[in-house]
């Protein structure tokens, strides 16, 4: 990644603080805030700080990383939910990605749905 892509990163500037976010929950290295267009009653992006283009690529750089993500992520679905809750990561354009900065999607709040696509 260039120091470009990080600057040009959407998510690298909520971190930084550069724009603002609804944030529920952060630790040390990531950080949790409500998505700007919920598809569910609880619908939060959890971030890692370091900028890593996808899951793939974080966890293939850092598991430990990846782990805390996930671990912010039932932090926040038991906070905000009922501990109850699906947890995606789309990786490429083709399946949803539109900001390349790995995140997480916690969706919980309600009975959901399967719809893949």
């Amino acid at each position: 990644m260039t120091s470009d892509a990080a600057a040009d990163c959407l998510f690298c500037k909520i971190v930084a603080g550069q724009v603002p976010a609804d944030v529920v929950a952060s630790s040390e290295r990531v950080i949790a805030f409500r998505d700007i267009s919920p598809k569910a009653p609880v619908h939060v992006l959890v971030v890692p700080k370091q900028h890593h283009g996808d899951v793939a690529v974080l966890a293939a750089a850092d598991p430990a990383l990846l782990a805390e993500v996930v671990a912010l992520a039932d932090e926040v679905a038991t906070e905000h939910s009922d501990g109850q809750y699906r947890l995606i990561f789309n990786s490429g354009p083709r399946a949803g990605q539109s900001v390349f900065h790995v995140h997480a999607h916690v969706l919980s709040g309600a009975r959901l749905g399967w719809t893949p696509a």
